[in-house]
Order: structure tokens, then C-alpha cells, then sequence
């Protein structure tokens, strides 16, 4: 096995080379719910089998809701007890995601946990039907629409349950390959200075942001209810689709040297259901260990600024 899968395991007592089943064995997730956004492929796919194993309840939101009947298909196959839901939600869409959030108290559940996974990646320069930058859109600017418009569920579940809530957002290691600016509040939609790389770190940084603030505002109003981002490892998916023929080039390799979906989707799933991280809040993951954050991910007036301006653009 390659070195990035042989190091040590850190202070959880997990490696990068551990899988999702490994590390939530013998954790009881029944009388949970929880949403995963992206459930359709990739790590979201595996993270909702995986939940569902686990006997949480899980309410997948897809963009494509045949391809998330399917993948609900497989898993009920290999877990007949599993409760699954299949719902439409397109992250990129405001109108989308607030039909779905509708939807979704329609089915009048409680809400453990919140898992924003949906993304896409290097994607050429695009605006959403809202006119935001593909990246931003998706990756970011839904999910913290899509977890305001959720927050207070998931706060009154954890005070009538009384178990703590999560809200696992997943980022990436990429968010120090962002602009120089950090976040580009004036050129976010800037088409002639568009770069895929940097606009995909920055909807990266913007995730650690939304994180780390949304955790101090809970801390201040003494909820139960904690709020972790995470780098899931390099992992071979469809989001790196917009790469185009230098996907094509590396995909023999990649599947050598990169991560499966069941080892992607392992810090998910223990940020989501381990026990070790009950009351840790604020938290940039890495291989099931908090990891330091390097500028300018640790600029708290920049995330602070980057939340007010995500309000104004979501009312």
C-alpha cells in the first residue's frame, strides 16, 4: 500500500487506510435521522450505506432522484431493515433547496444530523439560475442556506431527544489553494478573472468558514448541537468530471494511489455517529483527527464577514 495510506493513526486510534464500516462497528445509530446532500455517488452514496447499516434513518437529498432510487435499491438489498428517503435537491438552487427543506418537514421527522457532501469541482466558469458561480453556489452558498433553513429543527431534536446534534460540512485540504484574497466578496461572478482551481478552494474555505462561525454562534446561544468540516482525502469520483482528457490521463493511476469511497466516506461517518466526538466543536478534520488550520482559513473576521455577506445574498 502506498505511503499516504500507511501512516499512524492519530489520537482517534484510526488510519487513513480505515473504511467507513470500520470505524462506526458496533455504534447503534437507530432512532437517528440524518440528511446527506450528494447521496446519489461517490462518498455521499457510501456514507448513507453505511448510516442506514447503522440504523439511522436517512433522508438522501439528490439532484437526480432516479440515480438516488437506485443507489437506495443497493442499499436496501444489502440492509433490508434500512429507512431511506429519497428526496429532490439540487444544492446550486436556492428555490431547489427550499423546496426540499418543504419536503422534507412534510415528512414530519426529527433531524440528528446534517451532512452537507454535495459538490462539484474545477468546473469551467458557470453562474447558477440565481446568478452565483457554479463552485460557490454548490458547494458552499446552498448548504448554508440549506443548514439555516434546518438549524432550528436540528436544534429542537436535540432538546426533546436530548442527544447532541451534528452538522458535518465537508470541505477540503484545497481551501489553501483559494485566491489571494481569500474569499473575493467583490469577484465572485468575475467571468475574465475566473480560475477553476482557486474558485474550488474558495468554496472549500468558504466551508471551513461557515463551520467554525456557525459553532461559535451555537457555543453563545448553549445549544447541543456541534458543527465540524473535514477533509475526506483524495478520493476517485465523478467530481472531478470537468477535469476533462486529464482525468482521463490519471484515472489509470488514480485508482492506485487514491482513496475508495468507503475510505472517503470514513471521516464522515465518525464525525457524524463516534462517540470520541461528542461536545468537540469547531473542528477542521483529518483522518478522524482535528487538524491545524493554516491561513487564511484562520482569519475569523474574514469568516465573519463571509457569513454576513452569504445572509444578504440568501434573503
Amino acid at each position: 500500500m502506498f505511503g499516504f495510506l500507511k501512516r499512524r493513526s492519530g489520537p482517534s486510534g484510526f488510519s487513513p487506510s480505515s473504511t467507513a464500516e470500520e470505524v462506526t462497528a458496533g455504534i447503534d445509530g437507530s432512532g437517528l435521522v440524518a440528511i446527506v446532500t450528494g447521496g446519489s455517488g461517490g462518498i455521499g452514496a457510501e456514507t448513507c450505506r453505511v448510516l442506514a447499516l447503522r440504523g439511522v434513518h436517512v433522508v438522501m437529498g439528490v439532484r437526480n432522484t432516479s440515480a438516488g432510487e437506485l443507489v437506495k435499491e443497493e442499499i436496501v438489498k444489502k440492509v433490508p431493515a434500512a429507512r431511506i428517503e429519497v428526496l429532490e435537491l439540487d444544492v446550486s438552487s436556492m428555490s431547489s433547496v427550499r423546496r426540499f427543506v418543504d419536503n422534507f418537514s412534510a415528512l414530519n421527522l426529527p433531524l440528528n444530523i446534517l451532512i452537507n457532501n454535495a459538490g462539484i469541482a474545477f468546473a469551467p466558469f458557470t453562474l447558477s439560475e440565481d446568478g452565483i458561480e457554479l463552485q460557490f453556489a454548490t458547494n458552499y452558498l446552498g448548504h448554508f442556506l440549506l443548514t439555516d433553513l434546518l438549524l432550528e429543527k436540528i436544534k429542537v431534536t436535540a432538546k426533546e431527544s436530548g442527544i447532541e446534534g451534528r452538522v458535518v460540512i465537508v470541505a477540503s485540504d484545497s481551501y489553501k489553494h483559494t485566491y489571494r484574497e481569500g474569499i473575493r466578496f467583490d469577484k465572485i461572478n468575475d467571468e475574465s478573472s475566473y480560475k477553476s482551481i482557486p474558485a474550488y478552494g474558495q468554496s472549500k474555505l468558504a466551508n471551513i468558514f461557515h463551520a467554525n462561525e456557525l459553532s461559535s454562534r451555537l457555543k453563545e446561544e448553549d445549544v447541543r448541537v456541534v458543527v465540524n468540516s473535514l477533509h475526506p482525502g483524495a478520493v476517485a469520483t465523478n467530481i472531478t468530471r470537468h477535469l476533462g482528457f486529464i482525468k482521463d490521463i490519471l484515472s489509470p493511476l488514480a485508482k492506485l494511489v487514491l482513496r475508495s469511497v468507503e475510505q472517503g466516506a470514513a471521516t464522515i461517518c465518525y464525525l457524524a455517529l463516534h462517540p470520541q466526538v461528542a461536545g468537540v466543536t469547531g473542528k477542521f478534520f483529518m483522518d478522524f483527527n482535528a487538524a491545524e488550520l493554516k491561513p487564511p482559513a484562520t482569519d475569523k473576521e474574514l469568516g465573519k464577514r463571509l457569513w454576513d455577506f452569504s445572509v444578504d445574498l440568501i434573503r
